[in-house]
């Protein structure tokens, strides 16, 4: 049975699910499966070239089977310091989703993220799309979801809490706190809201739509697919890692030279000898040696796993479209046992 959400009612999706675009991982097979599950599926530009990107959103198309002039149910997604670097070529890779006629278009860890979200909508009126590009911004505080909401007029607010895998704000709260949170400031007009931070099963999804959230985001269940960009090794290591394994830190862009993210933020991934070199003061040029080693040979102890706070529940590798399946029919089963709840409590 379809769930019905203000967030699957604006993507025409069944499943209030949505993949988060994770740069190395979420490419156009990914993006395509979990749309084709029922959900939506994103893929990142993370630091592809705009050709790459274009080849990736043909890619999503084909699986999709569908025609270079029809609306792709796919999103991408953007670091917006990416787009801002001098070096950037910010229009043109904008520009390489929006002329492929993509559904939408998430946006996060920028300084100045109102001039692509402006860049999008001048795009969409001058080109007279009949459908606008959906605007998703990726938030960790009240006061950024004030500015997206009334200043930018975003059309998704993704709330992104501390535990989620990969990028984040350090200082972002816990996501149970965070989306009360933003729910509170949120006008009943407003934006719906997904919540994004350590989710893997069919239940925590449910739950957040108990306390109010549109829908969820899902990272790190999605890196264990067959479609995910991620090695074997590193699906392994998401599948052998305990809920205790993962670790906030600066220490694999250090040793990746990846430092451009705005201040405060910094990524989760499993913990291993790379954090903890760098942690014991151990020379940067020394560890950069031993990681790009590691890269070479897949060694764990040594290579970038990023991941949520759930890994723990994730428990083997399963194919992206058969994981949203599995999600719907646990958020359907939960939501009628949280139902049959209150109604006994009303009663």
């Amino acid at each position: 049975m379809p769930i019905d959400t203000p967030i699957t009612r604006l993507l025409g999706v069944k499943t209030p699910v949505v993949s988060a675009p994770m740069a190395g991982a979420s490419g156009g097979a990914l993006a395509a499966q979990v749309t084709a599950g029922g959900a939506f599926g994103f893929l990142a530009a993370g630091y592809k070239s705009a050709e790459s990107l274009i080849d990736e959103i043909s890619l999503a198309r084909r699986i999709l089977q569908l025609s270079s002039s029809e609306l792709l149910p796919i999103g991408v997604g953007y670091l917006g310091w990416q787009l801002e670097k001098s070096t950037a070529k910010p229009e043109a890779m904008l520009s390489a989703a929006l002329d492929n006629h993509i559904q939408a278009i998430w946006l996060a860890f920028g300084n100045n993220l109102g001039q692509w979200i402006k860049f999008i909508r001048d795009y969409d009126a001058q080109h007279k799309r009949s459908r606008s590009t959906i605007v998703f911004v990726q938030v960790s505080s009240v006061e950024e979801a004030l500015v997206a909401i009334h200043d930018w007029k975003v059309d998704v607010l993704v709330a992104q809490g501390n535990e989620s895998g990969g990028h984040g704000h350090r200082s972002a709260p816990p996501l149970l706190t965070l989306v009360p949170s933003l729910l509170a400031v949120t006008p009943k007009d407003g934006p719906p809201l997904l919540a994004a931070g350590g989710l893997v099963t069919g239940g925590q999804v449910a739950s957040l739509l108990v306390l109010g959230a549109s829908g969820a985001v899902l990272g790190t269940r999605f890196l264990a697919t067959p479609e995910s960009q991620y090695t074997d090794v590193q699906k392994k290591a998401l599948v052998a890692a305990r809920s205790d394994a993962t670790v906030r830190t600066l220490a694999f862009d250090r040793a990746r030279g990846t430092l451009d993210w705005p201040t405060g933020v910094d990524g989760r991934g499993l913990y291993n000898s790379t954090v903890k070199d760098l942690d014991s003061g151990v020379d940067v040029e020394i560890v950069k040696a031993k990681f790009n080693e590691g890269v070479r040979n897949g060694d764990t102890d040594r290579i970038l796993v990023w991941s949520g706070a759930g890994v723990g529940l994730i428990s083997e590798i399963k194919g992206a479209k058969d994981i949203v399946q599995e999600l719907h029919e646990d958020i359907v089963k939960c939501l009628q046992v949280a139902s049959g709840l209150c109604n006994d409590k009303r009663e």
